[in-house]
């Protein structure tokens, strides 16, 4: 077996911060507390707006900088008590912990001190950055995190059987492509060129401008890891190799946050006025506070903060009622950061595995293996132990059925022998036992397959060549529709756009005319359907916050159970004949201009950047779709440019570390106009990775 690899060793140059060709950094530092200190530096000069508006998010407060547009956000984060959580999470830190992460926001404070925080965002916008508090990075991870898992998905349930009926609430099954395509994959050394194991993945999310993950490399006596970094937090949580070991994660989708139904009343008496929630015991006290948010070209905005004993209450319901939410961080006081200084130092996967026994949320399927050739496939997190009707609606406040019970699921471990594939499906996130719903088995099984089916041992050049694949997923289902219509009932226009798609392969290429026919019949169907008397009730209010306008979109989640819909809309009086014929219709007088996939499936970058600075946000033509491993998603029928999409792609040798691969969406740099701004989209685009360089006379030190 190939000997563990020695650390290279310090730079000649001593402590700072080193940069590759692509202006990636490079930290050195004497010791661990240093490298933190020198990692919030760092990441407070090259990130310096994104971050500052991760802290305004945590702190509710973005509507003093983005006005009127961004009070329902504040108002949620001040509700769900996101800033407090952060706060309690940190005190209930270890010592160690909590003094490396003090060294993190350290390094973000000095980098103000010295005047190294501006950039074009804040003079655009009137505003500055300001000092963290030591529980900031805690508050940043929430903010990216509480609405990652499945309790907006509850609120959709709720109105679906409210409008059409409690056994509608199936047939949007979200077990079909929905807002998840994260993929990680781990080759065994038996199946490897190298003999030692290979880690790849692609974590999806919002396509933010600036990059969620930012590419870093920590170093210190103490350890040597690569990997990405959530600007605003310290360490390498989800994507990482030390050299000894290598990990990578996807969202198991696991349901670990409730909502209650909540019956309030407010209760006045000679000790003044209170407001008191129904629970089991029957009338209990809840906490109540009123905030002020303050909104840039606006009148301020009074939120009352209330919190009962299940949770904080963070919405109206349609009855009049109030929705509280439950979830571990604020109940346990803890986030999980107690993970991550051992993840640096880890060198075997038992050593990966112990510490990711700290993590409480979000809850993640983890591959990882080790210079032994070890490789193992576990979730990792807390998902509380309570009545499984938790996980598909509101439950009743005032039930002890519903109640918690302090106890958390047991959650599965396996070893690996030949690959692990993790793809938020139900078999890699630990099945009935964590969860309602999961991401279709679609992505899962093709990269099994693209894995089985190689020709010879695995080489990174393969991992590379999976991220990129491109057959939809669910084509034989719709193939399947599109066969059992009666072609000499179509006009010819339509059904000679019906052999067009017959013949197709099945792939998302960006230069694909039938792709693009597709993507519009799909479209037009999901439309169609929108429209469909049985599901016009869905159209109605909901009551809820705005802020869950998203998931509450009727046309999105329609895009979104097509294919459950197609095998059972039947039971709503859904003809899917006579829809997928009228779409075929829609499309067919379009045909001939629809032109090439990657014309109407573009990048949409998600950013905030004010004023003229919006106009930085580059874009591109995309392969890929929802339903392929390259998971460029869209909404159909709604938009076919792509929101979500792989943030990072990686591919982890764990025989020797670089020959290794990462690649963003972006570039290192989050200012507009700096070279390193988005100049590795166009290896990101055509699929490709760029160099991980660990010899530290390859790069270049940054000047005081």
């Amino acid at each position: 077996m190939t000997p563990a690899p020695t650390h290279p060793p310090a730079p000649a140059g001593g402590p700072g911060t080193y940069r590759d060709q692509w202006g990636i950094p490079h930290l050195w530092a004497d010791s661990s507390d240093d490298l933190a200190f020198l990692q919030g530096m760092n990441v407070a000069t090259d990130r310096s707006w994104q971050i500052e508006l991760e802290r305004w998010r945590s702190e509710g407060r973005t509507a003093e900088v983005l006005g009127a547009e961004v009070v329902a956000w504040d108002r949620f984060a001040r509700q769900a008590r996101l800033d407090d959580t952060a706060r309690r999470c940190f005190e209930n830190l270890d010592a160690d912990t909590q003094r490396w992460c003090g060294q993190y926001v350290a390094g973000i404070n000095q980098a103000l001190a010295d005047g190294l925080r501006g950039g074009p965002e804040f003079v655009e916008s009137a505003c500055a950055p300001e000092p963290w508090n030591p529980w900031t990075p805690l508050g940043v991870f929430l903010v990216h995190h509480i609405l990652f898992s499945t309790f907006p998905n509850k609120l959709f349930r709720a109105h679906v059987a409210r409008t059409l009926g409690d056994d509608a609430v199936s047939l949007f099954s979200i077990e079909a492509p929905v807002w998840s395509g994260s993929n990680a994959w781990a080759a065994h050394g038996s199946t490897t060129v190298s003999g030692l194991p290979l880690i790849a993945g692609d974590p999806h999310r919002l396509m933010e401008l600036p990059g969620v993950y930012q590419q870093v490399r920590l170093a210190c006596p103490d350890f040597d890891v690569i990997g990405f970094a959530f600007p605003g937090v310290p360490g390498l949580p989800h994507f990482a190799h030390t050299g000894h070991t290598a990990w990578a994660i996807t969202n198991a989708m696991a349901d670990y946050q409730d909502l209650f139904e909540e019956e309030l009343r407010r209760v006045t008496d000679a000790t003044g006025e209170r407001i008191e929630a129904r629970g089991a015991q029957g009338w209990e006290p809840a906490v109540v506070r009123a905030e002020t948010i303050t909104v840039r070209d606006g009148e301020p905005v009074t939120v009352e903060v209330i919190e009962t004993p299940r949770g904080s209450v963070i919405s109206e319901a349609p009855d009049g009622g109030a929705l509280s939410l439950r979830f571990p961080a604020r109940v346990e006081g803890r986030l999980g950061f107690e993970a991550l200084l051992p993840l640096l130092r880890s060198r075997s996967v038992s050593e990966v595995e112990a510490a990711f026994d700290a993590w409480v949320e979000p809850v993640n399927s983890v591959v990882a293996g080790d210079t032994t050739g070890a490789v193992r496939h576990f979730v990792a997190g807390l998902v509380p132990q309570r009545n499984p009707a938790n996980r598909r609606l509101p439950a009743p406040a005032f039930s002890a059925r519903h109640g918690w019970d302090g106890q958390y699921v047991i959650l599965p471990r396996m070893e690996v022998e030949q690959f692990a594939v993790s793809a938020n499906d139900r078999a890699a996130g630990g099945g009935d036992a964590v969860a309602l719903e999961f991401a279709p088995a679609h992505r899962a099984l093709r990269i099994r397959g693209l894995l089985e089916s190689a020709s010879g041992p695995l080489s990174v050049d393969d991992m590379r060549a999976i991220h990129t694949d491109t057959l939809l997923g669910p084509w034989p289902l719709f193939r399947s529709v599109l066969s059992g219509l009666n072609a000499d009932e179509l006009s010819r226009e339509a059904s000679g756009l019906r052999s067009l798609l017959l013949e197709w392969d099945g792939r998302m290429d960006a230069g694909s005319h039938h792709a693009a026919v597709f993507a519009a019949w799909r479209g037009s169907l999901v439309r169609r359907l929108a429209q469909h008397a049985a599901l016009a009730p869905l159209n109605e209010p909901t009551g809820y916050s705005p802020l869950f306008g998203p998931w509450l979109s009727v046309a999105s989640r329609i895009g979104f159970a097509l294919e459950t819909l197609l095998v059972r809309g039947s039971e709503l009086g859904i003809s899917v004949g006579v829809e997928a014929a009228a779409a075929l219709e829609d499309v067919s007088l379009e045909e001939p201009g629809l032109g090439s996939w990657s014309d109407r499936h573009t990048l949409l970058a998600v950013h905030v950047l004010p004023g003229p600075l919006a106009a930085a946000a580059p874009t591109a033509g995309l392969s890929g779709d929802t339903g392929c491993v390259l998971c460029t998603e869209s909404l159909p029928g709604v938009d076919d440019r792509s929101f979500r999409g792989p943030v990072a792609r990686y591919v982890w040798d764990l025989s020797e570390r670089r020959k290794s691969r990462w690649i963003v969406p972006f570039g290192a740099s989050g200012t507009p106009g700096h070279q390193h701004f988005a100049d590795q989209l166009p290896l990101w685009t055509a699929g490709e990775l760029a160099p991980v360089v660990t010899d530290w006379p390859e790069l270049i030190k940054d000047t005081p």
